[in-house]
């Protein structure tokens, strides 16, 4: 089991009235200089708030929504701080599906 952190929006928010782009391909080269394996994702796949512990934030976002997911805690905690007005969490699964992803674990890019 992989436990994963999550953060999640509106897509209007992150996409368009934050430098989520920015700061992404920021941490992408930021990675690629210490050789170390991308481990983020974006998605609009949001199927994992269906878990019964999740579905209260899902009752919370507006609609569309994204999320940003990550194996690192500290990375979705500073996201939270350098953005602002997200909801964190986390789950626990033994893999992910990011069909519909706009981003995987292996690379990223933005429609």
């Amino acid at each position: 089991m992989i436990k994963y952190y999550f953060l999640v929006a509106s897509k209007d928010f992150l996409l368009y009235q934050e430098p989520v782009e920015e700061i992404l391909r920021e941490r992408i080269n930021h990675y690629n200089n210490l050789k170390k394996k991308i481990d983020f994702g974006v998605t609009t796949n949001l199927s994992f708030l269906n878990d019964p512990d999740l579905i209260h934030i899902r009752l919370q976002l507006v609609k569309p929504s994204i999320a940003i997911i990550s194996l690192d805690s500290q990375f979705i905690n500073w996201l939270k701080l350098r953005i602002g007005y997200v909801i964190t969490d986390s789950f626990i699964s033994s893999s992910i599906n990011l069909k519909n992803s706009l981003a995987s674990f292996d690379s990223i890019s933005f429609i």
